[in-house]
């Protein structure tokens, strides 16, 4: 909703500094935005091209997680009372199907990969009980790195997009205004009229620029909350997980 909102902003103020030029200049700039692509010179169209390229990707990026996230949250919850239930009762194969069947969910990809070590180790002949723990928190650690990996992924471009979008709108408004003199020194004129195509496309860029930069910040800086939320619920199944064990090998030697 803010994101929304400083977007009409920006475009607001671009149309009515448009305007203005238009209105003092003697009415040579399009305010529609076909026209002012037209007017535009090949290095201000590269620059909005590669804007809107950024944008597209960054609403992939942001469509892609918030699936991803939300199919993880959706069978985390069904996951955990489940096998909760499963592991109450000694029921570990059980616990390990019931894994198997929410391969979305981030807990179960780490709770899968304990149970299988510690039932591997467990039926294993002559196998250390104390190595049989250690075991299975090295397979827990190794699978949360892997999950949160793959959690993070696509944020790292995300951030890129959001740091370096309002650069490139910046260079699109260093271009306009270049181009704005150039206007200037051949026409031999001055007034708003001969710089008015120059300040349009470097409103244009700036603005693009910021459109891009302001949601992928946002999105980026909300993603990464859930990351983080992500790896401590992770984190948590994995002790409890461990303090499971512990309590199933003391069982065992009584």
């Amino acid at each position: 909703m803010f994101a929304t909102h400083v977007a009409a902003a920006l475009l607001s103020h671009v149309h009515v500094a448009a305007t203005w030029v238009v209105q003092e200049g003697g009415g040579g700039v399009p305010t529609d935005a076909i026209g002012m692509w037209k007017t535009m010179n090949w290095v201000a169209q590269g620059v909005v091209i590669i804007l809107f390229i950024m944008s597209g990707w960054s609403i992939g990026v942001m469509i892609d997680r918030w699936m991803a996230y939300s199919a993880a949250r959706k069978q985390s919850r069904a996951f955990a009372p489940a096998v909760a239930g499963a592991l109450r009762d000694g029921r570990i194969d059980e616990a390990i199907k019931v894994a198997e069947r929410n391969k979305k969910s981030h807990l179960a990809k780490v709770v899968t990969a304990g149970l299988m070590e510690f039932k591997a180790h467990q039926d294993s002949p002559g196998a250390i009980p104390g190595e049989t723990i250690e075991a299975s928190k090295r397979a827990l650690e190794r699978t949360e790195a892997i999950v949160h990996a793959e959690l993070k992924r696509g944020l790292g471009g995300l951030a890129t997009i959001g740091s370096t979008a309002p650069f490139v709108g910046l260079f699109g408004t260093v271009m306009g205004i270049l181009h704005a003199f150039i206007g200037i020194s051949s026409s031999k004129a001055t007034g708003l009229a001969a710089v008015a195509g120059g300040i349009a496309e470097a409103l244009v860029t700036t603005a693009i620029g910021l459109l891009v930069a302001i949601p992928a910040v946002m999105m980026f800086n909300y993603l990464t909350g859930r990351v983080e939320a992500f790896d401590v619920e992770m984190d948590n199944s994995s002790s409890e997980l461990i303090d499971y064990f512990l309590k199933k090998r003391g069982d065992v030697r009584r």
